[in-house]
């Protein structure tokens, strides 16, 4: 049982250390995934983090199959357009992290923070624009995991995370960030980068949920990519920077605290 209230079959992934997160850096390339914020295709260096979970034993036959949910996301063999790249990444056991039959949780390819995972619902969900109120107790289930994760990590060390969704992301298929809020990663490289995850661009998952369960859908403001341009600052004081360069160096100061 994942929580308390949203019983599911969870199917952890072999091989997987008894340690939910190892903390350590690798440099990795980063080739041809676009931002979060609507850029088209770029590279970046990486710094990415070895991520397991502990290991557990399942039953046969857990994982869903299109047959058992008509909406399920199809497998992609092609990749086509950078937009569906999500929906290959999360049929990748190297990228998977997570799984149950609700969904799966996959290392982001180009991390904005130390820590950045991505969780996904198995059903077929292009953007928040088509989310209903059917759809939430599977925005809550998308939640409850995301906390886990953050919990297992935070066994470790006092790394404070936030989970939301970009407002206007530039993936298809609905998609929970859980991003560690250091912001330490060499695929941080531009304001736009850093604005859709230290402004209101980021929409709250809590908010998520509420909107759906008030008003049956999420509504997003009108003007909300405007945000992408507004001047940096640092996300922790709000001591403006100059450039990026810049603030990384001045969030160096922070990572103590």
């Amino acid at each position: 049982m994942v929580n308390n209230l949203y019983p599911y079959m969870v199917e952890f992934l072999e091989g997987t250390s008894a340690a939910f997160l190892k903390k350590g850096e690798e440099k990795k390339s980063c080739n041809k995934r676009p931002s979060e914020s609507g850029d088209g295709p770029k590279k970046c260096g990486r710094m990415d983090t070895e991520t397991s979970v502990s290991s557990s034993k399942t039953s046969k036959n857990t994982e869903p199959t299109t047959s058992e949910k008509p909406n399920h996301v199809p497998e992609v063999k092609n990749q086509g357009h950078w937009s569906q790249g999500l929906k290959v990444s999360m049929q990748d056991p190297t990228m998977q992290v997570f799984k149950d039959d609700k969904l799966v949780v996959i290392k982001d390819k180009y991390p904005k923070a130390r820590h950045h995972w991505l969780v996904l619902p198995w059903e077929s969900i292009s953007s928040l624009k088509a989310l209903r109120v059917e759809h939430l107790e599977l925005l809550q289930h998308m939640h409850s995991v995301g906390e886990k994760m953050i919990q297992e990590h935070t066994k470790l060390s006092n790394t404070k995370f936030r989970l939301g969704y970009h407002a206007i992301p530039s993936m298809s298929h609905v998609h929970l960030h859980v991003i560690s809020q250091d912001f330490d990663s060499q695929c941080l490289k531009n304001k736009k980068h850093w604005n859709s995850f230290t402004t209101d661009y980021f929409l709250q998952s809590e908010d998520v949920i509420e909107m759906v369960k008030l008003n049956g859908r999420v509504t997003v403001k009108n003007g909300v990519s405007e945000l992408l341009k507004s001047p940096l600052q640092c996300h922790v004081c709000k001591q403006p920077q100059s450039t990026i360069p810049q603030l990384k160096e001045h969030l160096r100061k922070h990572w103590a605290q």
